[in-house]
């Protein structure tokens, strides 16, 4: 901005103190957010205290305590749930990691889904990395991963698969 102070040591966008990040250790983060996920362990100390968090359906969780409970709604929704992160493609550039990648599983009820033909089981999420927390972290993925709301699409069987 025109008038506002240039931070010390002259480059703008940088801040003194910011922990420096490589993008192994971005991409580090990312793989450890997804593994703690299908273990059902804790999240929150990945992100910082400010963090924002999007996931279709649910919204925008700002700050810690609207992320827990978002993660405890969606944990709620589980029985078992996969993230293929060995065969997700990692793109990081500055400090976003962009996931995208596979998804298997059962929701609560018993229905299973995958990747393979029909519903679910394919997304991609865009992660803000800085000084080793998640800063924003946006969801997106077909909530309904049972294929309960497949009869509004023409396009599919009853199955989930696409009509040919």
């Amino acid at each position: 901005m025109p008038g506002e102070p240039e931070p010390a040591g002259g480059v703008k966008g940088t801040r003194i103190g910011a922990a420096s990040m490589t993008d192994e250790q971005r991409k580090a983060l990312a793989v450890d957010y997804l593994k703690r996920m299908d273990r059902g362990e804790s999240l929150l100390e990945l992100f910082d205290e400010h963090a924002l968090v999007y996931f279709p359906k649910w919204g925008l969780a700002s700050g810690r305590a609207e992320i827990e409970r978002l993660f405890s709604d969606l944990g709620g929704l589980f029985e078992e749930l996969h993230h293929e992160s060995e065969y997700y493609n990692y793109i990081v550039s500055g400090d976003t990691v962009v996931l995208e990648g596979t998804t298997s599983g059962v929701v609560r009820g018993g229905a299973r889904w995958s990747h393979g033909p029909g519903y679910g089981g394919r997304g991609c999420a865009v992660m803000e990395i800085r000084d080793f927390k998640v800063q924003r972290l946006f969801i997106y993925v077909d909530p309904d991963y049972a294929g309960a709301d497949i009869a509004r699409y023409p396009w599919l069987s009853a199955d989930g698969t696409r009509k040919r």
